[in-house]
């Protein structure tokens, strides 16, 4: 991948040069390292980061960012790899955290440098960290930081989850003190990097590649293996992100948004989809993922996608009773060749491929990939705003928008997954699928903004999920 910063954005003119910078870090680690030593000093070199990377937050940026962000929607693409099999028993749920958060640690996470933003396609927790959050030095105290990291990634690292790291805003003022980053890397141990599935770098500077280098002899010293060196995957631009992940939930900064477009703006660089592939999938007739539910529903003249059914009666037999149904990941190239055989019209048997993760994670491919949530967006408004009501005026209130509002295609389609989760919770004791985590999973599938999305809304929309496993016998009435 091509980087931005090879291509050059102004920068401090008294920015030392990239050679003059290696020799400041090497000399300064080697120092700290020195007889297999933390770094016991706290002294920093005086140096920015690099000629071609980092622009240095205003202070007017700084304000803007705190008073508010925006949000950055986009599409799913399936990571690569095989996850590994070591999903435990307990589920963590976002709530939990954020309850402690503003409790114990109230002082670090008032800044939100650390933020849980949902599961991704494969039920991966996806844990945002923001450079340009970082108060300045001298109004944090770093080893508190470290606690509430450690604490934070504690309620999800038993299972698979990845991070995405916004890396533009880290100035000369904010940043750690390179000791401190050694030091956590230490404290993370393997509890922390076994689980963890990739880790994005967005807006990566010269100064992360060579300190990243730096650390790889640390590294492999540590492990013996550059296997943690795989999962790092540098993001030049917002938009490539959608080659890896959903991030509908993800709350970017402003200040990163900002950044991420001046360097479009400058760069003009190619995106991931082409005008010719959206026409492609609109002419093709079979084409399931990625289109608008009528048009699947008319061109295979059925009730119920062919897709979900086939997903959905699979599980049904083989996978109610399976522990972390619809919370585990599944082989890409495995995932991509269903979509890929559905899309062209092709009947999937699933006992074939002996995975029952592949289709649970395909049934939230295809709901994810509508190009309208099942629910509509124009349900999204009064959905939301459910939780002002009081609750017996909220069960009339679903009621009627059922009745009234969601379209009879899009109403029977819902009833019969509904239905289906309905029964997976009844096996909870077993595949650790309660009703929570179950709508913790889906909420994000079922409905989601036609504009920008706000992370504050992500607990509601999960909340209704919850609600219409747990009263589908009323809600569903017809």
């Amino acid at each position: 991948m091509s980087s931005t910063n090879e291509q050059g954005l102004q920068n401090k003119t008294d920015t030392p040069s990239g050679e003059e910078l290696s020799s400041e870090l090497l000399a300064e680690f080697h120092e700290a390292n020195r007889d297999n030593e933390l770094f016991a000093s706290t002294e920093d070199p005086e140096f920015e980061f690099d000629e071609s990377g980092l622009q240095l937050a205003s202070k007017e940026d700084l304000a803007r960012e705190q008073a508010g962000e925006i949000a950055f929607r986009s599409g799913a693409i399936t990571p690569e790899g095989l996850i590994e099999d070591d999903f435990e028993k307990e589920l963590g749920t976002p709530s939990d955290a954020e309850d402690n958060d503003e409790s114990e640690f109230r002082d670090v996470a008032q800044y939100r440098i650390l933020e849980v933003a949902g599961d991704d396609t494969y039920g991966r927790k996806v844990i945002v960290a923001s450079a340009c959050r970082l108060p300045p030095s001298s109004q944090i105290n770093h080893e508190r930081l470290m606690e509430y990291l450690k604490y934070t990634l504690d309620q999800y690292v038993e299972n698979d989850y990845v991070i995405v790291y916004f890396h533009y805003g880290l100035t000369s003022k904010n940043k750690p003190k390179l000791g401190w980053m050694l030091q956590m890397y230490r404290e993370l141990d393997r509890k922390y990097k076994k689980n963890l599935k990739a880790l994005y770098l967005v807006h990566p500077t010269n100064f992360i590649k060579l300190l990243l280098n730096i650390f790889k002899p640390f590294i492999r010293q540590e492990h013996g293996s550059a296997k943690f060196g795989r999962k790092i995957m540098y993001v030049d631009y917002l938009h490539k992100l959608k080659e890896h992940l959903h991030f509908d939930q993800l709350v970017v900064p402003s200040l990163v948004l900002e950044h991420d477009a001046k360097i479009l703006s400058a760069q003009k660089p190619s995106y991931p989809y082409s005008s010719d592939e959206s026409e492609a999938a609109v002419h093709n007739p079979k084409q399931q993922f990625g289109v608008k539910l009528q048009q699947i529903l008319q061109n295979y003249k059925c009730v119920i996608p062919p897709v979900v059914e086939t997903c959905v009666e699979f599980l049904r037999k083989n996978a109610l009773d399976v522990e972390g149904i619809f919370r585990r990941s599944a082989n890409a190239s495995v995932l991509k060749d269903v979509q890929k055989r559905f899309n062209q019209g092709e009947t999937v048997d699933f006992d074939e491929i002996n995975d029952v993760h592949i289709p649970a994670v395909t049934l939230k491919t295809f709901l994810r990939d509508l190009q309208e949530p099942i629910l509509t967006f124009d349900l999204y408004q009064p959905v939301v705003r459910l939780h002002t009501l009081e609750e017996d005026r909220q069960l009339i209130e679903v009621q009627r928008l059922f009745r009234e509002e969601l379209p009879k295609e899009n109403y029977i389609i819902l009833k019969y997954i509904i239905h289906f989760l309905t029964q997976v919770s009844q096996y909870s004791d077993s595949n650790k699928m309660n009703t929570v985590n179950l709508a913790i999973v889906f909420g994000p599938n079922l409905l989601w903004p036609k504009g920008q999305a706000n992370l504050s809304t992500i607990g509601h929309l999960n909340s209704f999920a919850a609600y219409l496993i747990d009263n589908y016998t009323q809600l569903f009435v017809r």
